[in-house]
């Protein structure tokens, strides 16, 4: 389970410190692939190739299902980090979340988050009262 904000930088070469205590359980590799909002989504290989045999039993004759895995595997890159914990944002991938130096990591239960800095400030901003409002919707009984 991925929890917590990190706030690492992006570095000339477009590399990214993973946060700390995520590194060994990413070590042996992760997928980086587009997210909704213009954030990245990055996934341990284990979560991913659940995901994938989860869109394996979507019918394909679905448009939805075929959309959404067109761009979700074409924009998918697999990555392993370096010995510092660093992992390479594909050029496409950084274009689409608009990163380019200061960036926020989220925790989002199986995966992890990148997004650009702004984009996250404006995303929470507008998300705070939502969030309030939609307790009882989401977790009803539970909070």
């Amino acid at each position: 389970m991925f929890l917590g904000t990190h706030q690492p930088r992006l570095d000339d070469k477009g590399r990214l410190f993973l946060p700390a205590k995520y590194r060994e359980e990413l070590a042996e590799g992760l997928v980086i692939t587009k997210g909704q909002e213009r954030c990245l989504y990055v996934f341990p290989v284990g979560e991913f190739q659940r995901i994938t045999e989860a869109l394996s039993t979507a019918p394909v004759t679905a448009k939805a299902v075929r959309d959404y895995s067109r761009v979700f595997f074409a924009s998918a890159s697999d990555e392993t980090p370096d010995k510092q914990g660093r992992i390479t944002i594909p050029q496409a991938l950084r274009q689409y979340a608009g990163l380019e130096r200061d960036c926020v990591v989220i925790g989002a239960n199986t995966r992890l988050e990148i997004w650009d800095q702004q984009a996250w400030d404006t995303y929470l901003a507008d998300q705070e009262q939502a969030f309030a409002d939609l307790s009882e919707e989401v977790l009803p009984g539970i909070l």
